[in-house]
């Protein structure tokens, strides 16, 4: 690194693949003009009271020496779930919601207590061997041991995206479940078991999750999803998100992201496609319901209401319903 000396430089490069603190590194002979100067241009990074290389991830980094600040301890809940790519969502306009931004740590029930700050949240608790794992050299919990922390933390509509999420990736219900036995005296634990039991691995978004959430809060039948119609000659690349084949109905949950695009042009293509899609579904005789993220946050919402009249019209329809099945699922387990 710049103005040190190679023997000194090389060291330096070492250590800082993970957290330093900073008597460390002036044992090395870097001075802290040399720390702040290596931080200012980007060679370091410095959060907590540590040191780490500065080209490592930023978030990965904040993570790693919030842990190394507390020894002994296993970066969990949302910091593990981001680590771990699982979808989150909170509702952030309710005055409860947990600070997701922050480093969330687990130590082990007989650690000292820790002093409140808002930047890192530690949590005193159990971890069985197998709750344990590893990002690179970072020891985080486990992606069932994740699961189940988050959920009873936060209420069913919020918990089952990240359920949804790690059932479609591989993680099974009984593994969770596993975890939730060890943990059956625990806080919040009958909130995580119904979150458990709710999940779908058919859910794709943020979106479907708490769609399915509000469905069931309204008593309306638990829909089939992902599945596919036959238009007689083969299967339909269309997969649903809602399927009620009583009503004859389908509910498509549509975020903004499906319309986004780099150019004008490719965002006209793709809303002539879900028109195209639309009248290829319509053909089959059934309904449709479109519904967007508004639609399922808001308090005064319509959707429950339009849903029910789409059900009395596809029960009333004459015609042989649509033969479907369900899509197959994924048979990867996502990175």
């Amino acid at each position: 690194m710049d103005r040190l000396e190679d023997v000194v430089s090389k060291r330096l490069v070492a250590l800082v693949q993970t957290p330093q603190p900073r008597d460390v590194l002036r044992g090395l002979g870097v001075g802290d003009a040399d720390l702040r100067r290596l931080v200012r241009r980007h060679h370091l990074q410095h959060h907590y009271g540590h040191y780490v290389d500065g080209r490592i991830d930023e978030y990965f980094a904040v993570v790693a020496c919030a842990q190394a600040a507390y020894p002994g301890s296993v970066v969990s809940h949302f910091s593990a779930a981001r680590l771990a790519g699982l979808r989150l969502w909170t509702d952030t306009g309710r005055s409860s919601a947990p600070p997701i931004d922050a480093a969330w740590l687990t130590r082990s029930p007989t650690a000292h207590r820790n002093q409140r700050r808002p930047d890192i949240v530690v949590r005193r608790a159990g971890l069985a061997t197998v709750d344990v794992s590893r990002h690179l050299w970072l020891p985080v919990t486990s992606t069932a041991r994740t699961v189940v922390d988050l959920a009873r933390e936060l209420p069913l509509r919020e918990a089952a995206a990240t359920v949804d999420h790690a059932l479609r990736t591989g993680t099974t219900l009984t593994e969770m479940l596993t975890v939730a036995e060890r943990q059956h005296h625990w806080p919040g634990i009958r909130g995580a078991l119904a979150a458990l039991e709710f999940g779908d691995p058919g859910s794709e978004s943020v979106l479907e999750s708490i769609a399915r959430v509000l469905f069931a809060a309204a008593g309306l039948p638990a829909p089939v999803l992902q599945a596919q119609f036959f238009d007689g000659f083969g299967w339909m690349p269309e997969r649903l998100d809602f399927w009620w084949p009583r009503f004859r109905t389908i509910g498509e949950a549509d975020g903004l992201a499906k319309y986004e695009a780099d150019s004008p042009e490719e965002r006209r293509r793709r809303i002539r496609m879900h028109h195209r899609r639309d009248q290829r579904l319509g053909d089959r005789g059934v309904e449709l319901v479109h519904f967007g993220w508004e639609d399922v946050v808001a308090p005064r919402s319509d959707l429950v209401a339009r849903l029910r009249a789409a059900f009395a019209r596809g029960e009333s329809r004459p015609a042989d319903p649509p033969t479907w099945r369900v899509a197959p699922l994924p048979s990867h387990r996502a990175a």
